[in-house]
């Protein structure tokens, strides 16, 4: 019976297999990774899904950050050329040197502690430098800064600044440069076009065109004045670029290029060299502080010259001085002196106060007005209008000025100019000072006749000139060259301008008080100025020499005030300082604008016609 149920045990057991562990492993590991699949499928399905119907602009902004660029195209500002087309300005390319020292620091793979702990000697100064390690060890950096001109300590303190993503190292440089820089291969130095000013014609422009700063924005003189017309306006637009940066898309315009101005100037370049060497030579010999000159067409108020001394060079930013930048033909001011005899004389006829052929009697030499004394060099005696001129006698003009109401020679004065600005439209043109008073001593007005108690500039003495060589017209003063004829103004009537201008031919001939203004060939109607300067409670002992004139006398073309300043030694008389100039520069600028030399009985018939 044992051995049967055994048997029937051993049976059982044989129908009944036992189960296998690494089957049932692999079950829920099949399980597992059928759910994860899904699972990850099923999120990826989800978020595509998410990105395509609810945030359908992500990728696209995506794939914009990388391809999306804006580009700019640089406008150079304008040139500024004379009269000619000679260029005085003009802008060539260069280039700024600017570093991201975010990636100048990923490049290196010092650590924190690794560049702090580090102490080199900087090669130069020999003092032990930390935390600039790596700026020594190679060749490159200190190549760098040896070409930007920079210390290498100042180049490491630049391209440690935390969190800086964008710091200028150089500007204004060359091509040349920026391929050597290129030759370096250094992380995080990058260049960008700019634009660089550049002044063919140095020192002798530099004060009325001024300059720019490393902008292009003007700053002073022409450069500032008509900033908004030469600066322009660069353009930008956005393009998609490719891997390799290059252009495959232009997507739209963000601001269009506007191009910059060009300024053509009513300056004549080979009249301004010379005017600008012979005043630099002339206050150089006399020792003199300063000095400016002005040439100025009578017939359409253009100046075809406009110098001053000292000046500098704007191509060496070195030598920028504020004293020497100024345009002291418009900014500086003084007595004119006898130079305004002319227009007393002018204002007496007009009044008819005097004849043009009536003597005054300046005997004894002398005079008191006022309890004051005035007087001439030695006794004239009787002497015309025209005499008065050429001797440049106070007494004679003193007693014309007192057959005047006060306001009668203001109302000349004014007339001629004076008090007023030109509207040359320059900035930092002075209007002089032409005083305004109801009550005048008569000794007041008596030193106003010969040029004190009054100031006015070298330009504003030009246009009055100028006015009395057009026949009493007066012309808009330009620095710009007329498109159109220029309309002018009679102020002054036009017989009496002859009649002035005739007389003032005396001056420059034998016993007249400037000959050596005389050029070969031409008459000149012209008048001196030598004024004291005046100091606190009075007058001192330095002096201003001035010379106006005109040329030809039969015909005027252009009138030219010298003014020196503070000429030293004895020769400081406008007849010996000044009128040597206005010869040569008068010479230059008729030979070189074909003005025909007037005969010796040419009469001064161009001015009726006006």
């Amino acid at each position: 019976m044992k051995i049967k149920r055994n048997f029937k045990k051993q049976k059982t057991a044989q129908k009944i297999p036992k189960k296998n562990v690494y089957e049932t492993f692999s079950s829920w590991r099949y399980i597992f990774v059928s759910i994860t699949v899904g699972t990850i499928a099923l999120l990826l399905i989800s978020r595509l899904a998410y990105l395509q119907l609810i945030e359908p602009e992500y990728l696209t902004n995506e794939a914009d950050k990388r391809s999306l660029r804006v580009t700019e195209s640089v406008a150079h500002r304008g040139n500024i050329e004379d009269r000619n087309g000679e260029e005085l300005a003009i802008s060539v390319p260069a280039y700024a040197i600017w570093a991201d020292p975010k990636r100048v620091k990923a490049a290196f793979a010092f650590t924190q502690q690794e560049l702090s702990e580090s102490v080199v000697v900087n090669p130069k100064t020999g003092k032990e430098t930390a935390s600039k390690a790596y700026f020594y060890e190679s060749k490159k950096w200190p190549a760098l800064a040896e070409v930007l001109d920079i210390d290498l300590d100042q180049l490491a303190d630049i391209l440690q600044k935390p969190n800086s993503r964008f710091s200028y190292l150089k500007r204004q440089v060359n091509q040349q440069v920026v391929e050597y820089i290129k030759e370096l291969k250094l992380a995080g130095i990058s260049d960008q076009l700019e634009s660089h000013r550049f002044y063919p014609t140095g020192e002798i422009n530099a004060n009325i065109l001024g300059l720019t700063d490393l902008d292009s924005q003007g700053i002073e003189g022409i450069e500032k004045s008509y900033n908004s017309y030469l600066q322009g306006q660069s353009g930008q637009k956005k393009v998609r670029q490719d891997r390799l940066g290059n252009v495959i898309d232009n997507i739209e315009v963000l601001k269009v290029k506007k191009v910059a101005g060009n300024l053509q100037l009513s300056i004549d370049q080979r009249i301004q060299a010379v005017a600008y060497s012979e005043l630099k030579r002339a206050i150089k010999i006399n020792d003199a502080a300063s000095g400016s000159l002005v040439v100025l067409d009578v017939n359409s108020g253009e100046i075809y010259a406009m110098v001053n001394y000292p000046s500098f060079n704007p191509n060496d930013r070195d030598q920028y001085r504020p004293y020497k930048l100024r345009n002291r033909a418009i900014t500086d001011t003084f007595e004119p002196g006898s130079t305004v005899k002319p227009l007393v004389v002018s204002s007496a006829l007009i009044y008819k106060k005097a004849n043009v052929d009536e003597l005054i009697d300046t005997s004894p030499g002398w005079m008191r007005i006022g309890g004051r004394r005035i007087r001439d060099g030695h006794n004239l005696g009787k002497i015309d209008l025209a005499m008065i001129l050429k001797k440049s006698s106070n007494i004679g003009v003193s007693k014309l000025a007192l057959r005047l109401e006060p306001d009668q020679l203001q109302q000349t004065f004014s007339d001629f100019g004076f008090g007023n600005n030109t509207g040359i439209g320059l900035i930092g043109e002075s209007y002089g000072r032409l005083p305004l008073r109801r009550r005048w001593s008569d000794f007041e007005l008596a030193t106003m006749s010969f040029g004190y108690g009054i100031t006015t500039t070298t330009l504003q003495l030009a246009r009055a000139y100028a006015i009395l060589g057009s026949g009493g017209v007066q012309y808009p003063v330009s620095i710009l060259k007329n498109s159109v004829a220029a309309k002018g103004e009679q102020v002054i009537p036009n017989n009496i301008a002859r009649e002035v201008v005739s007389m003032m031919e005396g001056v420059s001939e034998q016993g007249g008080t400037a000959p050596k203004a005389k050029v070969e060939g031409y008459r000149i109607a012209g008048k001196t100025g030598t004024s004291r300067k005046a100091v606190a409670g009075g007058y001192g002992d330095d002096y201003v020499a001035v010379f106006a004139g005109l040329a030809p006398a039969s015909k005027p073309r252009f009138a030219i005030v010298v003014m020196i300043n503070e000429p030293q030694g004895d020769r400081y008389y406008a007849g010996d300082v000044a009128a040597p100039v206005f010869s040569t520069v008068m010479k230059s600028a008729l030979l070189l604008t074909h003005v025909r030399p007037d005969d010796e009985n040419d009469s001064y018939t161009y001015l009726e016609s006006n």
